[in-house]
């Protein structure tokens, strides 16, 4: 009678199983493709640069009360488009139980000035107590050359 001898390493397999991975990596691809719309806060607009903005946190939560000016001359509260007549009535109606009176506006750096001035008038008439004028932060890669520099190669440097 003869030994029986068994092979286990034979049947084992070297292949990698991606099953698994792919699985995890859709379910990360759904949950990222269902947040992202939610990031953005309000109507997109191209805002105004500067060096030190303020930070004003409260503009991006959920309940922050948003205008919106684009460079087409649009006026958007919160995600809704309203014509400027109509925004201190319904301003008006937002704060009317609220006790933080701050609303926040998003202007266009190419919308007209004159325009903004008229939302922000009839924003203000609306009872608003703190108007909060949302900006981004200027990049830092552009140096401005200074007030008195001159630029003219042929002007006398220095001495007499």
């Amino acid at each position: 009678m003869a030994l029986a001898k068994r092979n286990e390493g034979a049947n084992v397999s070297s292949d990698i199983n991606v099953t698994p991975m792919v699985d995890v990596m859709l379910v990360l691809l759904i949950i990222f493709m269902v947040v992202t719309p939610m990031l953005q806060h309000g109507v997109p607009v191209d805002m105004a640069k500067v060096n030190n903005p303020t930070d004003m946190h409260d503009a991006d939560k959920e309940d922050a009360l948003l205008v919106a000016v684009t460079r087409d001359d649009h006026v958007f509260f919160g995600t809704d488009p309203v014509k400027v007549d109509e925004l201190t009535d319904k301003i008006k109606d937002k704060l009317a139980n609220r006790t933080d009176k701050r609303v926040f506006l998003k202007a266009d750096m190419r919308a007209k000035f004159g325009w903004v001035v008229e939302v922000v008038d009839n924003v203000r008439a609306a009872g608003v107590d703190q108007l909060g004028l949302l900006t981004d932060q200027k990049k830092s890669g552009a140096i401005a050359p200074p007030t008195g520099a001159t630029t003219n190669p042929s002007a006398p440097k220095g001495g007499q």
